[in-house]
């Protein structure tokens, strides 16, 4: 039971990465770029996405270990594997995922005056879920060995870090062209939380020493706490309802509510260099429906011939003490939640001047563009322990007029053989594009630490050139 306990942890844990969309950053030739960004430099007049279709991405992945590590067929027991996969590991190690679908998007140009557009409004509403876990090191070898081989060791408690939540986001962003060198942009977000789990601030500790009195002194202290919110209905008996009607309901503005923004900027202090910098997902969310948490607080000290605390029949009815000193707790309190703040930089260099075939030279003064462009990105997010960090170099090319391409390498806590590539081709005002990462692990997913890819459908309508 303990072993499929810990496989289960396990396997929640492989299937992880995290939200850093190197590829789709500033990648303007893409609608969504302007969601990574409020403040890109788009040119569309105005564009509107297919609904359902516009944009979907996902991404799995481990900083731990493999599909490949547990499950190859090499001869080696399967509990050697495991034995393996928990003692190669950390604490450090970080599980996340993120899914994202565009329910629907658009944007267009406000006009100015007559020859100058300088703002741009867009919107939209997104379904996400959102996975981050850090591998429960301790815990795990408590489930795999138990404690009678670790005389003297203080197994942590607070290695249990674990949040997942499903909401959509429903949005409308505003974007500014302040002069020809700075474009700044703000997104404004409400939130609406369907289901929500939430153990990050956990703390205690178990160890077992020789005793002068017994044969074994065991030590528990324990500051757990599980707060859920959206999830307890499901679990009554008497549940009569309908899960899917009820989680959509929940996630169209019937869960729990919150409120968030992102801001961007884009400055060219040449023609053809360009800093880019966006913070996202800067808010909260307020849990108040269907709140319930689970709460493990106390103090217990046991002497004695290896006490058990997982039963009824201990000598001296320890478990009956254990639990008195250790109780399980239901709350019903209001709790709020933070989501994972992002922030994400860039700095390019453009070079290739495209001009028409047929153009006058000397009276040729249109706006510039570059066919080529090489650059860099740093990526941050917020987590409950240390910021996740991932750093990408870039290679960007207009192919053709309705073919443009984006390549990228990225080192991360994931890889450091990350190579992605994205293209984005226009055709009339269908704009259809593709993103994906790690592609050298794509020859054997098993052994991969982390895959993405994204992808969508677009109406865009451009000025007549």
């Amino acid at each position: 039971m303990r072993k499929i306990i810990l496989l289960f942890i396990l396997l929640v844990s492989v299937n992880s990465i995290s939200q850093n969309k190197q590829l789709l950053y500033n990648f303007t030739a893409v609608p969504q770029s302007l969601l990574t960004n409020p403040g890109s430099d788009v040119k569309y007049k105005f564009y509107f996405g297919i609904p359902l279709l516009s944009g979907i991405s996902a991404n799995v992945g481990s900083s731990g270990f493999s599909a490949y590590d547990l499950f190859a067929n090499n001869g080696v027991d399967f509990n050697e594997k495991l034995r393996d996969v928990v003692f190669s590991t950390t604490r450090k190690d970080k599980a996340a995922i993120n899914e994202q679908v565009e329910l629907f998007n658009g944007g267009f140009r406000i006009k100015r005056d007559e020859d100058q557009y300088d703002s741009y409004i867009s919107f939209g509403m997104y379904q996400e879920f959102d996975f981050l876990s850090y591998m429960p090191k301790d815990l795990a070898i408590l489930a795999l060995d138990g404690n009678k081989d670790y005389l003297g060791k203080v197994f942590d408690l607070g290695d249990l870090n674990v949040k997942a939540e499903m909401l959509s986001v429903l949005h409308i962003g505003y974007h500014k062209n302040v002069n020809d060198h700075l474009i700044l942009g703000f997104r404004g977000k409400i939130y609406s939380s369907a289901a929500n789990l939430n153990s990050t601030n956990n703390s205690g500790y178990i160890y077992t020493i020789p005793s002068d009195k017994g044969i074994y002194e065991q030590v528990i202290s324990s500051n757990l706490q599980l707060n859920t919110s959206g999830i307890s209905q499901y679990t009554k008996s008497d549940y009569s309802g309908n899960i899917a009607s009820d989680i959509a309901h929940r996630t169209f503005f019937g869960g729990d509510l919150g409120l968030g923004f992102d801001a961007g900027l884009t400055y060219y202090p040449k023609k053809n260099v360009q800093f880019t910098a966006s913070v996202a997902d800067i808010g909260f969310i307020k849990h108040t429906k269907d709140v319930e948490s689970f709460v493990y607080k106390g103090y217990y000290n046991a002497e004695g011939i290896n006490p058990k605390f997982l039963g009824g029949n201990s000598a001296g009815n320890v478990y009956q003490e254990f639990k008195a000193a250790i109780p399980l707790d239901t709350l019903y309190t209001k709790y709020t939640t933070w989501r994972p703040a992002k922030f994400i930089s860039s700095i390019q260099y453009s070079f290739d001047e495209e001009r028409p075939d047929d153009c006058d030279c000397l009276n040729y003064n249109p706006e510039t563009v570059y066919k080529s462009a090489v650059g860099a990105q740093l990526f941050l997010m917020s987590t409950p322990r240390t910021p996740l960090m991932a750093f990408t170099t870039y290679y960007r090319r207009k192919i053709f007029n309705s073919l443009q391409m984006k390549a990228t390498y990225t080192i991360d806590s994931y890889s450091y053989k990350n190579i992605g590539l994205g293209l984005s081709s226009q055709f009339g005002p269908v704009n259809f594009y593709v993103l994906a990462d790690n592609l050298l692990e794509y020859k054997d997913v098993s052994k991969a630490n982390s895959l993405s890819f994204q992808f969508g459908l677009n109406i865009i309508f451009k000025d007549k050139e």
